[in-house]
């Protein structure tokens, strides 16, 4: 599954995310694309005990997957 949340405002990309993981089945990957790196989404992330990968991209935006 992939997320463009790139144009929102805080805190719509990480709200958005969120949502998307609530319906997201265990194992499978989130993939997002963030404007700058989501700093607070990585604290809900490791509370809800899911992994990620982080890269920038060339654009200055941020790839995030997301394994649930």
């Amino acid at each position: 599954m992939k997320l463009d949340n790139r144009g929102l405002e805080p805190p719509q990309p990480m709200m958005r995310t969120l949502a998307a993981l609530e319906d997201l089945p265990e194992g499978e990957t989130l993939s997002i694309i963030n404007d700058r790196r989501p700093m607070f989404l990585y604290e809900q992330l490791d509370e809800m005990g899911c992994r990620y990968v982080t890269a920038e991209q060339e654009d200055g935006s941020f790839l995030i997957e997301i394994k649930k």
